[in-house]
C-alpha cells in the first residue's frame, strides 16, 4: 500500500489542515511554530511502530481553545491509500479480480473511545458474485436461482436453501467462510489491514552515546528500559552484525579485536560514503575494562568505546566530543542502515533532519535519503533550511503555515491554524524562503557554471563570443570549444567572489576582462591562488591598444557599420567611422566614441551597448561578407579562441 494523500483535522494547532497529496519523498516547509511536527506526530499515530503514539488523546491532543466543543465520535486524520500489486492478489484470492473497482482505500481515526482505524472504500458485490459462481463452476438452473440485484447479503440468503444438495454451492459457501462474519468488506480489512506501513518517527535529539556500559545495557534490555540513545547503539550493533550476548561472551583477545575492528571498518565505510565534509577520519571502537577512576557506571565491567581518528593529526578523540552534526549524522545512518531489514515496510517520519549540518553535509543527508531509504520507503520530512529542499524535488514540496486573518487595523479576526499547501504555493515570505533559496542556489550552481567556466564582464560579451564563434567554425576554422560555460559576472571586482562561491565545485576558470585601466585589479588576480596561471585574459592584448572591449575585436570601421544597420540610420544620418575617431573622447573604445557621438548628435535613439550585440545574434550572416574589416575581425577572435581552448 502506499500513501496518497493526508488529510488532519481537530489536532493541537490544526483546525483542517486542508487535503494535501504525499509523494516518495515529501518535504514540509515551514518556518518555527509553524505546525510541521503536529502533521508527523498525528500520522504516526494510524499506525505507529511506537506504541507511546498510538492514539488521540482528548487532553493532549484536541485543540484547547475549542473543547468544550468535543465529541467523542471527531475524525482527526484521513488517509487515502493506492493498492499495489501484491495487496490486490491477496484481495484476489480471496473476493475475486474485480472486487474493489477503485483500486484505493481511505482510513481514518479520530478520538474515538476503541482507538481503532475506520475503513472506506467500494466493492463491486456483482463481480464478487460472478467469481463465487465461477470458482464453485455452478451451472445455468443454479444460477438463475442465485439471480440477485448485486447484493451478497440477498444472495447469501437466496443460497443459503441449496447448500445441502449442491455441492457447488456448498464449495462457495467455503469460500465465503473465510470472510470474517461472511462479510466480503471486513475480510478486505483484514486482508488490508497488516499491510498498512508502520509510521516510523525520528527526531533530531535521538543520538548514540560515544561510551556504553555492557552490563548496565544487558540490564536494561532485560527490564525493557533502554534508553533513546541505547537503542541508536544497539541498532550499530545490528549493524556490525553482532548482539549484546556475543560481545559478553567473548573471552579471547584476538576474537573481541577481530568483531570490534570489523565493525570499525563497517561503519566507516558506511558513514564516510555519505559524509563528505572531512574524509580524513575513521570510527573506531574498542571494548575496555572499566577504570575505577572513571565515572559510574563505566568504572566496572565492560565498557564499549566509540572514538573518532583523525589520520591528519594522527589522534583520536572521544565521539560524544565531536561536533553535534557528526554525531547526529552518524547515528542517523546507523539508525537507518537497518531500517528496511528491522522494521520492513514502514513510512518514514523525520523532524527537521540535519539540524546541526552544514549546508553541505545537509546535502550528503539529501543524498543518503534518495539512495538508501527512498527505493525501499516513503520518506516525508520537515525543514526550513534551503539545503534540505531537493530542488530535483520541488513537486513533492508542500508548505506548512499558521494563518492568523488580521483586519485593516492589525486586530486578529480569525485563526485559522496549520495549513498545508498541497502546491509550492504560500503567501507568507517567511515561509518561502527555503524554497527560494534552494531555488536560487540551484540555478547559480548549474544554469550560469559548468566545469570550464569563461567569466567574462557583461552579457553583451556573450552574444559576441557566440556569434564570432558560429561564423569561423562555418568557414572551418577555429571556434571557441562548447566544453565552455560563459558567465557574465558584472565586473573585475566581483570575479573574486565568484571564485569564491563556487570553488567548492572543483571549477575549472578562465577570465576574460575588458579594461586593462585597472590593472592593478587584474594584476592581483592573476597572482591569486584561485585561478591557474594563465588564465587571465584582457582583451585589450588581442586588439593592439591600451584598452579594449570585445566591441574593439570588429574593429571601428566593422563596428559603426554594425552600430548603423541596429539603429536604422542609413535612413536617419549615417555615423562615419573617421568622423568619430576625431572626437575628443578620452578613451581608444570604440564604445565610448559611439557613445559620445550619439550625447553630440541628440536624435531619437538612445545607445545601448546591448543593442547592436542582440542585432548581431538575430543578423548572424552580417558576418559572412569577405572583406578585410570581417576578416581582421575573426582573425582577432579566432586567435583568442586558440588560447582559450588550449586551456582545456
Amino acid at each position: 500500500m502506499k500513501l496518497e494523500n493526508v488529510h488532519i483535522k481537530n489536532f493541537r494547532c490544526i483546525d483542517d489542515s486542508n487535503s494535501f497529496s504525499i509523494g516518495q519523498t515529501t518535504c514540509l516547509v515551514g518556518k518555527n511554530e509553524s505546525g510541521k511536527t503536529s502533521i508527523l506526530q498525528a500520522l504516526t499515530k494510524l499506525n505507529s511502530a511506537d506504541n507511546h503514539f498510538s492514539h488521540f488523546d482528548r487532553e493532549r491532543d484536541y485543540p484547547r481553545r475549542l473543547l468544550t466543543d468535543f465529541s467523542q465520535n471527531t475524525q482527526a486524520l484521513e488517509t487515502n491509500w493506492s493498492l499495489e500489486d501484491e495487496d490486490l492478489v491477496a484481495i484476489t484470492m480471496i473476493l475475486g479480480p474485480d472486487a474493489l473497482p477503485e483500486k484505493s482505500v481511505t482510513i481514518t481515526r479520530g478520538y474515538e473511545a476503541d482507538n481503532l482505524n475506520r475503513w472506506n472504500f467500494r466493492l463491486d458485490e456483482q463481480k464478487i458474485i460472478d467469481w463465487l459462481l465461477h470458482e464453485a463452476g455452478c451451472d445455468a438452473d443454479e444460477r438463475m436461482q442465485l439471480e440477485t440485484t448485486g447484493n451478497i447479503k440477498e444472495f447469501v440468503k437466496k443460497a443459503e436453501p441449496l447448500k445441502a444438495n449442491s455441492p457447488r454451492i456448498a464449495t462457495m459457501f467455503e469460500k465465503m467462510a473465510k470472510w470474517r462474519n461472511g462479510n466480503p468488506v471486513l475480510a478486505v480489512i483484514d486482508i488490508l489491514t497488516p499491510r498498512v506501513p508502520k509510521f516510523l518517527y525520528f527526531a533530531s535529539y535521538d543520538r548514540m552515546d560515544g561510551n556504553v556500559s555492557l552490563e548496565k545495557l544487558k540490564t536494561d534490555v532485560a527490564n525493557g528500559r533502554v534508553s533513546r540513545n541505547d537503542s541508536v547503539f544497539l541498532a550499530f550493533l545490528d549493524f556490525a552484525g553482532t548482539t549484546l550476548e556475543e560481545l559478553s561472551k567473548l573471552d579471547r583477545y584476538e576474537s573481541m579485536k577481530a568483531r570490534v575492528e570489523s565493525a570499525s571498518i563497517k561503519i566507516s565505510k558506511q558513514i564516510f560514503k555519505y559524509w563528505s565534509q572531512n574524509r580524513h577520519l575513521k570510527v573506531q571502537f574498542s571494548m575496555e575494562a572499566g577504570r575505577a577512576g572513571d565515572a559510574p557506571p563505566f568504572n566496572v565491567g565492560n565498557v564499549i568505546r566509540t572514538r573518532i581518528l583523525n589520520m591528519h593529526h594522527e589522534m583520536t578523540v572521544p565521539f560524544d566530543d565531536r561536533s553535534a552534526g557528526f554525531v547526529w549524522f552518524f547515528s542517523f545512518l546507523v539508525l537507518f542502515s537497518q531500517v528496511k531489514r528491522k522494521y520492513g515496510n514502514v513510512i518514514i517520519l523525520l523532524d527537521e533532519p540535519g539540524l546541526n549540518l552544514h549546508a553541505k553535509a545537509q546535502a550528503d543527508l539529501l543524498r543518503f535519503i534518495n539512495e538508501e531509504l527512498k527505493p525501499y520507503h516513503q520518506v516525508i520530512y520537515t525543514t526550513h533550511s534551503p539545503f534540505m529542499v531537493g530542488s530535483d524535488n520541488l513537486a513533492n514540496v508542500r508548505t506548512v503555515e499558521d494563518v492568523i486573518k488580521y483586519g485593516p487595523d492589525g486586530v486578529v479576526e480569525a485563526v485559522l491554524g496549520t495549513k498545508v499547501g498541497s502546491k509550492v504555493l504560500s503567501s507568507d515570505r517567511d515561509t518561502l524562503f527555503p524554497l527560494q533559496g534552494a531555488l536560487g542556489y540551484e540555478i547559480t550552481q548549474n544554469l550560469f557554471v559548468g566545469k570550464d567556466t569563461l567569466v567574462v564582464e557583461n552579457p553583451s560579451d556573450i552574444l559576441y563570443l557566440k556569434a564570432a564563434s558560429v561564423e569561423l567554425g562555418r568557414r572551418g576554422r577555429t571556434r571557441l570549444d562548447p566544453r565552455w560555460t560563459l558567465c557574465p559576472v558584472g565586473s573585475i571586482d566581483k570575479v573574486a567572489a565568484f571564485m569564491s562561491l563556487f570553488t567548492g565545485n572543483k571549477l575549472h576558470v578562465a577570465v576574460l576582462m575588458d579594461q586593462v585601466g585597472r590593472n592593478g585589479k587584474v594584476e592581483s588576480l592573476t597572482r591569486s591562488q584561485m585561478l591557474q596561471d594563465g588564465h587571465v585574459f584582457t582583451m585589450a592584448d588581442f586588439c593592439a591598444q591600451p584598452e579594449a572591449g570585445l566591441e574593439d575585436f570588429l574593429g571601428p570601421d566593422l563596428y559603426v557599420d554594425l552600430v548603423n544597420n541596429t539603429y536604422n540610420l542609413f535612413t536617419n544620418g549615417v555615423l562615419n567611422a573617421t568622423d568619430i575617431q576625431a572626437l575628443p573622447e578620452r578613451s581608444p573604445r570604440i564604445v565610448k566614441k559611439i557613445q559620445a557621438a550619439f550625447k553630440a548628435k541628440p536624435s531619437h535613439y538612445e545607445f545601448d551597448a546591448h543593442t547592436p550585440a542582440m542585432w548581431l545574434l538575430q543578423n548572424p550572416t552580417w558576418l559572412n561578407k569577405e572583406t578585410p574589416n570581417v576578416t581582421a575581425a575573426l582573425d582577432r577572435f579566432e586567435n583568442l579562441f586558440k588560447k582559450l581552448n588550449a586551456l582545456l
